[in-house]
């Protein structure tokens, strides 16, 4: 039967490929080069004598023979990584992806607490960039995730609260050393998004009844939280923070709040696992203790929009 299936990697890398519709982005999450996924590729083209991918223009685009084989490849993909995870979920490492901002800013420190705390519950972090938090617990490696959403998952999911986003402006701790901040002070910085659609700024704007007097246009675009707040804290502008994530900041002066009014994003950090997932009861321990984390936090005092 073996020397009838392709080779185990070429289909991996046949997989990714087809997922991001590049070979490119295959190779960085595979961690191998452009040209060795070209070559997996090849090495299928060859074993089914078909096309695969064709090139239009600049898009790589599935063949209808690639579009046949790709569905039994995900789901024999997914049957592989459920059968591993049975054996995995064994040994005492919980592996977990969260956002880079939130790992950096609160996670991290509460993981390493936890470790030291519950001796033989190791977990395992991976910090991922994500535009929009999600997780693919039958494509990805992992045991439970921290993910900035609308509460809305899957059904055969687990959800535990942990905390909401409360969007505020920071800055340099020197900006409260001058005048009061109103809209037209507001109007005159320069405003640092932490998000390329300037989505964070925008909600505030708008739940502050300020869209119409402070503009979007202009100011330094990250693609992450972290980096506004960094950019912020070292006098570049005035960047949009999250209440819990800038506290310890805030009480130690490395940041301030210049305009101390938070504002609802309408979205919540949740830990969340696959119910049939093995090592439930470990999970439900972690969960109990960053809840534990948050409820033991003091966040500054500042006026909240629900």
């Amino acid at each position: 039967m073996s020397r009838r299936l392709p080779p185990l990697y070429a289909l991996r890398a046949f997989e990714a490929a087809a997922r991001y519709s590049s070979f490119t982005r295959a190779a960085e999450e595979l961690s191998i080069t452009q040209s060795a996924v070209s070559r997996h590729i090849r090495t299928l083209e060859e074993h089914f004598a078909c096309r695969l991918f064709q090139r239009n223009g600049r898009n790589l685009q599935l063949t209808e023979s690639a579009r046949l084989l790709l569905p039994g490849i995900r789901e024999g993909f997914g049957a592989l990584e459920r059968a591993c995870n049975t054996l995995r979920a064994e040994d005492d490492v919980l592996r977990m992806k969260a956002p880079s901002t939130l790992t950096m800013r609160w996670l991290l420190a509460r993981l390493s607490r936890f470790r030291h705390l519950q001796k033989g519950n190791e977990v395992q972090l991976t910090s991922a960039w994500m535009d929009v938090d999600s997780v693919d617990f039958n494509q990805e490696p992992f045991d439970c995730a921290v993910l900035l959403s609308n509460g809305h998952f899957p059904p055969d999911w687990e959800a535990s609260y942990l905390f909401s986003e409360w969007l505020i402006p920071v800055g340099a701790p020197t900006l409260l050393n001058e005048q009061p901040w109103d809209a037209e002070r507001l109007a005159g910085v320069e405003l640092l998004h932490p998000t390329p659609d300037r989505r964070d700024w925008r909600s505030w704007l708008e739940r502050m009844g300020l869209s119409e007097r402070i503009s979007l246009k202009g100011g330094q675009v990250f693609d992450t939280l972290e980096l506004g707040m960094i950019a912020a804290a070292r006098g570049y502008g005035v960047s949009m923070g999250d209440l819990l994530m800038v506290a310890e900041d805030v009480a130690q002066g490395r940041l301030s709040l210049p305009w101390p009014t938070a504002v609802d994003s309408g979205e919540k950090y949740y830990l969340v696992w696959p119910k049939t997932r093995p090592g439930g009861e470990r999970l439900r321990r972690l969960s109990d203790f960053l809840q534990g984390e948050v409820a033991a936090m003091v966040l500054p005092e500042v006026q909240r929009l629900g």
